[in-house]
């Protein structure tokens, strides 16, 4: 599994966007902010509500130099599929990654063996290509688009204002903390 602070391994998958089905590289995208959404499978539940959340946020990841990929374990025609019969996936114009080996999902920890098929993990990766942030929750409990946003936001501002940390809660313009520095104020 990779770690934080750890580089994402290149690998390739298939994926449906724009009403095509293409191959996907992780090393294209080397110089943008990536943000992996698993999710467990298509035609669910809970997950239609999360694909169509980060859907309404994706020209907001955009313009924070970033780019939505949702992963699962269907295959990118199963992806295409779901996307033509879903009011929610069909407001999907992000890439939909085929992980049907389960190999990627194993990569990232998010893999259950006994059922073939991810939990929720949405894991944000620099322009680099290192892993800032993971966030692991059991199916049945869905996530926030907007919280993954606060935390990509959060990440940019760091790698940007090199000495900085943001505090909980932190949102662009709150105040930050400098280690060291804030700390010896409060002696």
């Amino acid at each position: 599994m990779i770690n934080i602070n750890e580089i994402v391994p290149d690998f390739e998958l298939d994926a449906y966007q724009n009403d095509e089905i293409n191959k996907i590289k992780l090393s294209d995208y080397k110089g943008k902010w990536l943000v992996f959404i698993f999710y467990p499978a298509d035609f669910t539940f809970v997950c239609p509500t999360e694909l169509e959340d980060a859907a309404m946020h994706y020209e907001e990841v955009k313009a924070l130099g970033g780019e939505i990929m949702s992963i699962s374990t269907d295959t990118a025609f199963a992806h295409k599929a779901w996307h033509d019969s879903s009011k929610a996936i069909g407001k999907v114009q992000y890439p939909m990654l085929a992980d049907p080996t389960g190999n990627v999902s194993k990569m990232f920890g998010t893999y259950i063996e006994a059922e073939g098929m991810s939990l929720r993990g949405t894991f944000i990766v620099d322009p680099d290509g290192v892993l800032k942030a993971i966030e692991i929750n059991d199916n049945n409990i869905g996530r926030s688009a907007k919280e993954t946003i606060r935390k990509l936001q959060a990440a940019k501002f760091v790698r940007e204002h090199k000495g900085n940390v943001c505090p909980a809660r932190w949102e662009p313009g709150s105040e930050t903390l400098k280690p060291g520095i804030d700390l010896i104020g409060k002696i």
